[in-house]
């Protein structure tokens, strides 16, 4: 660390932010991962089943005891998971339209991870000026807005591109979805940042982290349920999931997909998801702000306990989706466009208005 003092700024810079991002990317992967394991845990207990426990790598045969209480925790299985879908059949129908079907997963993953880049996952490790954010835009959640409504784009290529009718219909579901709970997505944060006066992720952390009194879950708690059910919508997850909606539709947009394309959509999903967690702790729940406030950490041990502590409300979040799907039963298609237009849209504007006469009178 020290050598690095030696070096230009600017070259500084370049080398903490590579290093962030490959941090950023290694922990979504493993959460990518190891959430899949634990959707299939819930589900498997929530049905009282036991759910995976059997895949076994040759070196946990000479772990005495931790190697097969891991095997019966299922820790394994996103290895032979991510083996599987690289070893099956890549197969690319005859129907289809060659290169939008090859692109569409791509399309479908990538904004999902881009959205990770301005989200504030800890304050310092001991140096001021590198905060533990890969992007510091002070339009942040204006780029999480513009990328996330790309992801779209990889759904609606992937049902056109399959030539195919279930796939075609799971397409046009999921972009007349994500269009409309979009706008009340949208509107929800507009309330936060008339609170904060600011459009940079980082202060809107700021200003939550003095206190759990400060989060704005409880200065802006419709806000954050419009956004919160939003999020289910836009990630494709039940209730909401009318674009795959297998008793329907088969598998929807991905019926015709195999092998690391369909691992594609599902990491897209996933980090989707991961995506909707961490912007909610970011906004609403204090961000990496321990609950007895606090600042910034001053040493790397402070900062290591924000990071952590963030984790700890994504997971919490994670959870909740997950649990969801297991609970709720699946919406019909005019349900799902009627709450979006006419009651969280509404709600929304009408939680602006509340907001702005608050202000404007408390303020003066």
């Amino acid at each position: 660390m020290d050598a690095l003092k030696f070096l230009d700024p600017t070259i500084q810079f370049v080398l903490f932010s590579a290093v962030k991002i490959l941090i950023a990317f290694g922990v979504v992967m493993t959460f990518v991962a190891y959430a899949v394991l634990v959707e299939r845990k819930v589900s498997a207990w929530i049905q009282d089943r036991v759910g995976p426990n059997r895949a076994t790598p040759f070196f946990a045969r000479y772990i005495p005891i931790l190697g097969p209480a891991l095997v019966r925790l299922g820790l394994f299985q996103p290895m032979a998971d991510g083996l599987k879908f690289l070893l099956k059949e890549d197969f690319t129908p005859a129907h289809a339209r060659a290169i939008y079907f090859w692109l569409a997963p791509a399309i479908s993953v990538i904004p999902a991870l881009m959205t990770i880049a301005v989200i504030p996952f800890g304050s310092t490790l001991g140096n001021p000026d590198n905060p533990m954010v890969i992007a510091d835009l002070n339009v942040g959640i204006l780029y999480t807005f513009g990328i996330v409504s790309l992801g779209v784009y990889g759904i609606v290529l992937a049902g056109y591109a399959s030539n195919s009718k279930f796939p075609f219909l799971g397409g046009i579901r999921s972009s007349a979805q994500m269009i409309s709970y979009e706008i009340a997505m949208g509107m929800s944060v507009i309330s936060v940042f008339m609170v904060v006066g600011d459009l940079n992720l980082s202060r809107v952390v700021a200003y939550q982290e003095t206190s759990v009194f400060q989060w704005m879950i409880w200065k802006q708690p419709v806000a954050f349920v419009v956004f919160l059910i939003a999020a289910f919508a836009e990630t494709n997850r039940l209730p909401f999931d009318l674009p795959e909606s297998e008793s329907e539709l088969v598998g929807g947009y991905h019926t015709e997909y195999s092998s690391m394309k369909f691992a594609l959509f599902f990491l897209g999903e996933y980090a989707a998801m991961i995506g909707a967690s961490a912007m909610m702790v970011t906004l609403f729940l204090g961000g990496w702000a321990l609950p007895w406030g606090g600042g910034p950490a001053t040493g790397i041990l402070g900062g290591l306990a924000h990071i952590l502590c963030f984790i700890v409300k994504m997971g919490a979040l994670l959870l909740l989706f997950i649990w969801t799907r297991w609970m709720l039963p699946r919406f019909r298609y005019d349900q799902l466009m009627t709450l979006g237009w006419n009651r969280f849209i509404p709600i929304a504007l009408a939680n602006i208005l509340a907001t702005a006469l608050v202000l404007a009178f408390t303020t003066r």
